[in-house]
């Protein structure tokens, strides 16, 4: 069902890569909520060619970019601000841990292919924003967000890296987001559940890490069309004043202590 919650708005969304990627289901959701966009990804992403599908059924045009280049960034910012004038709202769903690819444990890090995954996760988030603050092409009341992960704040294990990634994500969004404060502007990063995508699915033992949050989150992981659908109405005027935070969208997983479902697993007399 569409309420028509971004009628007339435009932005950026960063990320999609398939079907099962947030970023392609935000892109669907904003769509039918009468948004228009500009889909990027990384050069190597558009190679695969299935963004092209999603950019047909959205009507949007497709503009790679290197979201760690501020040279590809200002390409892109410029093409938006020609196509659209000011924009509404950027989507940042883009990570990617090179230790994480390649089994490294946290404990014998590469720090070549840390600091790469952490310029792509985490650095590039401030890269957006900077370009987008320096080119001025934020209309007032725009919503930016960027998808992080509960591993920020709590010890998974093999998350590896990509847990200090998150963690610098989501203080990027609360620095930058005080000075967007100045032009009207909110910056928030939504905390999902584990979710099936070609990036999660990557994570040592992730089948364990979704049955486990499944049975600690009273209302049950939250799907990618879920997480799309709160992404619209952080896009959205109904969430004018918020700002600055980490939302957790996740069932009820980040403040449950322990529930009756995992007690159950251990409950032997």
């Amino acid at each position: 069902m569409s309420y028509g919650l971004l009628k007339g708005k435009k932005g950026i969304i960063f990320g999609a890569l398939n079907e099962q990627s947030i970023a392609w289901k935000v892109a669907e959701r904003c769509h039918e909520e009468g948004a228009e966009f500009i889909l990027s990804n990384a050069p190597i992403a558009l190679r695969m060619g299935e963004l092209n599908a999603l950019a047909e059924k959205t009507g949007s045009e497709v503009i790679g970019a290197d979201a760690t280049s501020i040279e590809d960034l200002e390409k892109l910012f410029d093409a938006a601000v020609a196509k659209f004038g000011k924009i509404d709202f950027i989507l940042h769903s883009i990570g990617m841990s090179v230790n994480v690819r390649k089994g490294k444990h946290y404990t014998e890090m590469n720090y070549d292919w840390l600091e790469k995954g952490w310029d792509i996760s985490s650095v590039s988030f401030h890269k957006v924003m900077r370009v987008a603050w320096e080119k001025d092409c934020m209309n007032e009341w725009g919503s930016i967000l960027a998808l992080t992960y509960i591993a920020a704040q709590r010890t998974f294990p093999d998350y590896n890296d990509m847990s200090d990634n998150k963690a610098y994500l989501e203080s990027i969004a609360r620095t930058f987001g005080n000075y967007w404060g100045e032009r009207k502007v909110r910056v928030n990063t939504v905390s999902q559940s584990p979710t099936v995508t070609t990036a999660g699915s990557g994570v040592k033992g992730f089948g364990g890490f979704l049955g486990y949050a499944e049975d600690m989150s009273p209302l049950g992981n939250a799907t990618a069309l879920e997480c799309a659908d709160y992404c619209v109405t952080l896009f959205s005027d109904l969430t004018k004043k918020v700002t600055m935070q980490n939302l957790f969208h996740d069932g009820g997983f980040s403040s449950s202590g322990v529930t009756q479902k995992v007690i159950s697993k251990y409950d032997v007399e």
